[in-house]
């Protein structure tokens, strides 16, 4: 096990262990099943913000709706690395999934996904990969997309759908997630 120190706290660095279980059961496509995998009660995307001055209320929406539904739960947080945006931890192995892309996975909180990153990078601050402990439900935003897929409960993602602060819809399995207006690349 490998445990990194950052901010006077050591973390758990995550293996492909902690994510096979997501590598396993997406596929390529444009289906939410791209990034999600199959074993959900529901699912939707989420648009990034459309305007710069949108994206801190954006990211606290989807930290503190997350936050209600995972219990206290330690959380899976994967960075992305695009080779700019800040990977939380420069020096950590990575995991690869999802076309074969490189993410640093650590687990740690709430907190940490809304801090971790100090400049906003190609999708915000949070993580590209957001899970808890229980994998109740995921978050997930693929490199070259503007929005992030979400699978879990219902309730979760209905409160997605109902935030002010937030542009969710609705997605089925076997539905393009792409939304309307948008192209996936």
């Amino acid at each position: 096990m490998v445990m990194l120190a950052r901010d006077g706290s050591t973390w758990r660095i995550g293996t492909d262990a902690e994510v096979a279980w997501i590598a396993n059961g997406t596929s390529p496509g444009r289906a939410v099943t791209a990034a999600i995998p199959p074993v959900f009660e529901a699912y939707a995307t989420v648009l990034e913000p459309a305007i710069e001055d949108q994206w801190n209320d954006h990211d606290r929406a989807v930290v503190a709706l997350l936050g209600q539904y995972s219990a206290g739960q330690p959380w899976w947080l994967g960075y992305l690395d695009t080779g700019v945006d800040d990977v939380a931890f420069a020096d950590a192995p990575m995991v690869t999934m999802n076309y074969g892309w490189r993410y640093v996975l650590a687990e740690a909180g709430p907190q940490q996904a809304a801090t971790w990153r100090t400049e906003r990078g190609m999708h915000g601050v949070l993580p590209e990969l957001i899970f808890p402990a229980n994998r109740s439900w995921l978050l997930s935003t693929l490199w070259d997309d503007g929005w992030a897929c979400i699978g879990g409960p219902t309730g979760l993602i209905a409160s997605f759908l109902a935030h002010p602060d937030l542009r969710a819809r609705r997605v089925e399995l076997g539905e393009e997630a792409t939304p309307p207006g948008h192209q996936a690349f």
